[in-house]
């Protein structure tokens, strides 16, 4: 496993953990026992420490951003697993640096995690709710967006 998914994942783990247990335990001592349990040797501690606090600093953005693009599903009724791979997703789509985590790698990354760890139509959901929201930032890394011009796929279509 590459070294951000592995960093991805230990993540979610964390994010889980803490959200099972109604956030009364410290994030920071969470991810540092899952890093040590499923990720020991882990060197790039600087990239899942930005995502932790990210996901925990915009958590309430997060999940209002959430609840809007996907109104049948309440925050409190979403399987923990989905929720939290949607607070990591959206954060990397709407906050992260985008020259590292560029927001169709976020959205894949989220798909991936989905079909690791959640249900059966996990990763559909996962890619409905983050694919809505790319969709409304106006698909950030798309060739038009960047440059002003369609891309191939845009141009056949056309």
């Amino acid at each position: 496993m590459a070294t951000r998914q592995l960093g991805r994942s230990v993540v979610l783990q964390s994010l889980y953990e803490w959200d099972f247990y109604n956030r009364r335990e410290n994030l920071d001592d969470v991810l540092a026992r899952n890093l040590r349990e499923f990720a020991p040797g882990f060197t790039d501690m600087e990239f899942v420490l930005g995502l932790v606090k990210g996901v925990s600093s915009k958590m309430s953005e997060l999940d209002k951003i959430i609840e809007t693009s996907a109104p049948e599903w309440p925050i409190a009724k979403l399987p923990l697993v989905d929720r939290n791979i949607l607070r990591l997703g959206l954060y990397e789509l709407m906050f992260a640096d985008r020259k590292q985590v560029p927001p169709r790698v976020a959205i894949n990354e989220a798909i991936e995690l989905a079909k690791a760890y959640g249900g059966d139509s996990s990763s559909k959901f996962v890619n409905g709710v983050l694919g809505t929201v790319y969709r409304e930032m106006g698909e950030p890394d798309s060739a038009k967006a960047t440059t002003g011009k369609p891309d191939k796929a845009e141009e056949v279509k056309t």
